[in-house]
């Protein structure tokens, strides 16, 4: 099966011959897969290279002259070593850009920390108006890729990773989807995590809902699944624990409830290793998590 990553730049490149208004702005990394593309479009595909201040000022100043862009490279370069462009070429001059990253929290260990960005999402949830998708399959790449590309103007991140489900699921680029119905707690899963959850949460009573599309947070769909499976909510997600814990409190603050945040830990892994181990780990293997979701929510959620 191809990745997140192989089906990216072939959308991309069908996109820009559709679409005039689309540009593509690069930084060394990925420019083989839009070469063709270069080719049919010298005007809307630029490698800035390995600059990535200068790649997120170069794609807000595309936007300024009305033009849509879509900025590629890794997370760490395109989130964390920006961070001030993200904020203010884009955010403080209120254009849009969508920006597709690669390497997600620990694709590659061997690049070591600089390639790692486990905190990007987090990062960007400091800014106003961004759209958050995290797939969890090529095709669900594929398909929020296009709701990006098509969303006028508007600040889009999608965050591409090696880690996959083994299936896709029909998303829409805004609602979480009820995936197994309980009633004795919610589990609400992210992108490539979704596998692992139903393997970890099999023959619990539960609620499993799966997030695509994390910013905005869809608080409806969880006031709805907790309504019937009650107020013990865990999240888990593929990048920084608790990202996403202040959004899910937010969406219940009008009822008692708990909430627990899995995902990657602050603790740096000075290893390399593989990203299974690196999994592992930070305790989001199914074994790991079915411990701690059974842990939170207690044996009474067996079936």
């Amino acid at each position: 099966m191809d990745t997140m990553r192989d089906r990216f730049a072939p959308v991309v490149s069908r996109l820009l011959d559709e679409d005039p208004r689309l540009a593509v702005v690069l930084a060394a990394i990925g420019t083989d897969g839009f070469a063709g593309a270069a080719r049919r479009h010298p005007g809307r595909v630029v490698d800035v290279g390995i600059r990535e201040q200068l790649l997120v000022g170069a794609a807000a100043g595309l936007a300024l002259t009305g033009l849509r862009p879509v900025v590629h490279t890794f997370a760490s370069f395109l989130v964390e070593r920006p961070f001030e462009q993200v904020k203010l070429d884009l955010g403080h001059q209120d254009v849009g850009a969508v920006l597709v990253s690669a390497a997600a929290s620990f694709d590659w260990p061997a690049g070591g920390y600089t390639h790692m960005a486990p905190g990007d999402v987090a990062l960007l949830d400091t800014l106003d108006g961004w759209t958050v998708h995290v797939p969890g399959h090529p095709d669900e790449a594929e398909t929020l890729l296009r709701h990006a590309v098509a969303a006028g103007d508007d600040k889009v991140y999608v965050r591409l990773s090696l880690q996959s489900n083994g299936r896709a699921m029909p998303v829409d680029g805004e609602r979480f989807r009820t995936v197994r119905e309980g009633r004795s707690g919610v589990v609400v899963t992210v992108g490539p995590m979704l596998d692992a959850v139903l393997d970890a949460t099999e023959g619990l009573d539960v609620t499993v809902l799966y997030a695509t599309t994390v910013r905005p947070f869809d608080a409806p769909a969880l006031r709805r699944a907790t309504g019937a499976a009650g107020t013990d909510v865990v999240l888990v997600e593929p990048y920084l624990a608790g990202t996403s814990t202040a959004a899910a409190s937010d969406a219940l603050s009008d009822a008692p409830h708990r909430i627990l945040g899995l995902g990657v830990g602050r603790r740096e892994l000075r290893r390399y290793g593989q990203p299974e181990e690196h999994v592992a780990a930070h305790g989001l293997d199914a074994r790991s998590l079915r411990d701690r979701i059974g842990s939170f929510l207690g044996a009474a959620v067996r079936v």
